[in-house]
């Protein structure tokens, strides 16, 4: 319920405004033949009220402070008050009243079971980023600031998942509020389950579920881990997942009991109690699912404004079904880069936000300084989709940094070899020397060998089986530029600037545009916290700002825009 619904229950209905049909008036204007439906009057105290651009302008920013919406009968227009004194229609003020609307808090912005089920102040996550870009430091100066942040997980080994929790639990305990991010790694199926393992024995709360198409026993082992019943008979969950979506049959799957099949199979391997299992079953999989529009990194490029009504929608058809005692909370995440951005993400219904791309350059990120330089610069169209490392032999695609860097262009087009050739052995001396010069910077065999030590260590099989099929070997090859051009980037290697691997999405162009002029124009001193801080100042404003138009004040569009500056919690 908006602050406004609840003024109005206070007093008996919005206000009426029956505006005259005659002529045009300036905006806010009501003329002699227009009848006005007030809730009570208002009598000035020591700040006088505002009508004028200038005024409405100073008033509009004092969110912390029930602001009261006028009306001047002598003169035919509506303003602003703040403070004064609030009579009753049969008293006498100084002007009519024609709403008031609560003070506003960022901390209000989303669904406030959201704060209280995971522990936080602020609706609002810093989602992961992979290979350790989304920092042990980044999480805690999250949880610090009563924020939730994700450990950036993916494409990390198993040993850097070990490092990045015995630092996050040094510094936060176990209860948080912190995550970690658990990737669908189809190639890897085994680090996959071990991670899963991982987080299950380390008693991990929060895990952030990515990139998967289909359910999957390590995400339902995630969810359904330390299930029991309170002394009321209610369900507690030990560990939440958030499920990452950009589809809504993938939703669906988040948001429904567990495959019972799989849950019978997660018994009979003794991965889960019969009595988790039965819990499980009744239960959506995710309670907090984050509904993913055109970000970096893996995505559909999908509309947010078009794909969150429908996700909501079937949320509520899913809860009904199945009978859920406590709603599914739906999170708005991609394109989040602006204040009124976040804010319409939460006018939406979003019960939470969670933003990427931006913080990839704050001073936390495991990135380094020449490509946070490079995303700094970076505008609204300066984005590409390029393959995959991770799903290379899928086709799947990623949205990365195109401005400054010639990783997309290289890395589709050895994706679009990899589809014509059948091994490194059939391909054109042309060809090979292409891929050697002007795509990978080095040499095949040279690759090759790199590529089978590593793999030697960290998944033999996937050696044994290259030996045995020659397109399995081009696709390790070619995912070794894939992968190493992130790791550039992270490592700064200033001879391989033209090879970094950046995931971006349009919120970074946004972002900086926002930003330019302000003192978190330069990335050092792009904190997470001040990002968040911002958006979220600004995405109240926004919010309030919509309020009061619609109540007819003449909002003027200079107050509109939110100017970054210092905040502090």
């Amino acid at each position: 319920m908006s602050p406004s619904q609840l003024t109005y229950l206070c007093h008996g209905g919005p206000p009426a405004l029956t505006w005259s049909a005659r002529g045009q008036h300036p905006p806010g204007a009501l003329d002699a033949h227009s009848a006005v439906s007030s809730v009570g009057s208002w009598r000035a105290g020591p700040a006088r009220p505002a009508f004028d651009a200038a005024g409405l302008a100073a008033a509009l920013p004092r969110v912390r402070e029930p602001i009261h919406v006028l009306y001047d009968r002598a003169a035919g227009r509506i303003g602003l008050g703040v403070g004064g004194e609030v009579l009753s229609a049969k008293d006498e003020g100084d002007y009519a009243l024609l709403a008031t609307l609560p003070a506003s808090y960022p901390e209000w912005l989303g669904d406030r079971s959201f704060n209280e089920a995971h522990g936080v102040r602020f609706p609002y996550v810093v989602g992961e980023m992979a290979n350790g870009i989304s920092t042990a430091r980044m999480v805690i100066a999250m949880a610090h600031a009563g924020m939730l942040g994700f450990f950036g997980a993916g494409g990390l080994s198993y040993r850097g998942v070990e490092a990045g929790l015995d630092e996050l639990t040094a510094a936060l305990g176990a209860n948080g509020p912190w995550g970690v991010n658990l990737i669908h790694s189809p190639a890897e199926p085994e680090l996959e389950e071990r991670v899963a393992d991982l987080l299950i024995s380390r008693d991990v709360r929060i895990v952030s579920a990515s990139a998967f198409m289909a359910m999957q026993p390590s995400v339902v082992r995630c969810a359904a881990a330390g299930l029991t019943v309170d002394a009321a008979g209610q369900i507690v969950r030990r560990h939440h997942v958030f499920a990452k979506i950009s589809r809504a049959e993938v939703a669906a799957q988040f948001m429904s009991p567990p495959p019972a099949e799989m849950l019978r199979a997660l018994v009979a391997q003794g991965k889960l109690t019969q009595a988790e299992a039965e819990l499980a079953a009744r239960l959506p999989v995710a309670e907090d699912v984050t509904v993913e529009g055109d970000s970096g990194g893996h995505t559909d490029n999908q509309t947010l404004v078009a794909l969150f009504p429908l996700i909501l929608a079937l949320r509520d058809e899913l809860t009904e079904k199945y009978g859920y005692a406590r709603p599914i909370r739906v999170g708005a995440a991609g394109g989040l880069g602006t204040p009124s951005a976040v804010a319409a993400a939460f006018s939406l219904g979003a019960a939470y936000v969670v933003t990427g791309s931006v913080n990839q350059s704050a001073v936390e990120a495991g990135l380094s300084d020449p490509a946070k330089r490079l995303l700094a610069e970076a505008g609204i169209a300066d984005v590409a989709m390029a393959a995959a490392a991770d799903m290379f032999e899928l086709g799947v695609k990623l949205q990365v940094l195109k401005r400054g860097t010639m990783f997309a262009a290289r890395a589709n087009s050895l994706y679009e070899i990899y589809r014509s050739y059948e091994s490194l052995d059939a391909l054109p001396p042309e060809v090979r020397a292409k891929i050697e010069t002007r795509l990978i910077g080095a040499t095949l065999d040279a690759v090759w060998r790199e590529t089978e030590a590593f793999w030697l260590t960290r998944d033999p099989g996937q050696v044994e089986r290259a030996h045995a099929d020659p397109k399995h070997k081009m696709a390790l090859v070619f995912r070794w530029y894939l992968g190493k051009s992130s790791r550039w980037a992270i490592e700064g290697e200033p001879t391989r600037r033209a090879d970094y691997q950046i995931w971006c999405g349009p919120a970074m162009g946004a972002f900086n545009g926002w930003v330019k002029g302000s003192f978190l124009e330069d990335p050092a001193e792009r904190t997470v916290v001040q990002i968040a801080l911002n958006l979220l100042e600004g995405a109240v404003l926004a919010a309030r700002a919509q309020q009061l138009r619609s109540f007819g004040v003449p909002v003027p569009v200079a107050a509109l825009g939110f100017r970054p500056r210092r905040l502090r919690l």
